[in-house]
């Protein structure tokens, strides 16, 4: 991939389900070494522009491309150089830690892998899981399971659904810190969903609102916060979900 190339663009995007016109018209940019918070409230689109981005859903109409390349067409390349996690999809369960991780780590063609997952699991803090069965750790500690799993390949673009909804506060204080350094360090992009409003001003570069599938307002937090004429985002999302925007 050229390094001037965006690592994603979305180009006037359209998804129809029967009833439902789930992203409209919808554009996005990220480059490297950035951090975009994807926002809306729920249904807003976000988890359906998350799956065209993975190749999982195929758009009705628009231009989508990942890395340079189509994820319909080239999704097995672009898959050894992203991840993903969300709050809401789990690793299989009947694997324990180790078993998952080693797993993955195959599929990926990890380069030392032993070494990489034991830093992994150290970072998180979750050595002392190894042996335990996936389904048997609370919600928070599968999370962190799925953290490691997505930095495994050392990619070039994450994408990351609420990676920090089940975690308690010095959890996800821990883990907006170790995203950031990877960001900073390695110039990985990140694309970030999160209702945690503090949480998008601390760490990202840009953001993306998004309402009914579409865009309503784009930029740093702080040109959104004012052209929303609010003290916060957690305001700007409130009067986008009350509809109170012009």
């Amino acid at each position: 991939m050229s390094p001037l190339l965006p690592l994603i663009e979305i180009k006037d995007l359209c998804k129809q389900f029967p009833g439902t016109l789930a992203l409209n018209h919808f554009n996005l940019t990220l480059q490297n070494g950035e951090i975009v918070g994807l926002l809306g409230p729920n249904g807003a689109g976000k988890t359906t522009a998350m799956h065209t981005l993975l190749g999982i859903l195929t758009p009705t109409s628009g231009e989508v491309s990942v890395l340079g390349m189509s994820p319909f067409k080239e999704r097995h390349v672009i898959a050894q150089n992203i991840n993903f996690s969300s709050a809401y999809v789990q690793l299989p369960t009947n694997l324990t830690v180790m078993e998952n991780l080693k797993t993955f780590a195959r599929l990926y063609a990890v380069p030392n892998a032993k070494n990489k997952i034991s830093d992994l699991l150290e970072l998180f803090e979750i050595s002392y899981l190894t042996k335990r069965l996936t389904g048997a750790l609370s919600s928070g500690e599968k999370t962190r399971l799925n953290l490691c799993k997505c930095l495994l390949n050392d990619p070039q673009l994450l994408l990351l659904d609420e990676p920090t909804a089940s975690l308690d506060p010095e959890i996800a204080d821990t883990v907006r810190k170790i995203l950031k350094k990877f960001n900073q360090e390695k110039n990985i992009g990140i694309l970030y969903t999160s209702h945690n409003m503090p949480e998008i001003e601390q760490l990202c570069d840009r953001i993306v609102f998004i309402h009914q599938g579409r865009v309503l307002a784009e930029g740093t937090p702080k040109e959104v916060i004012q052209k929303f004429s609010t003290q916060n985002l957690e305001q700007v999302f409130i009067k986008i979900v009350r509809g109170e925007y012009q």
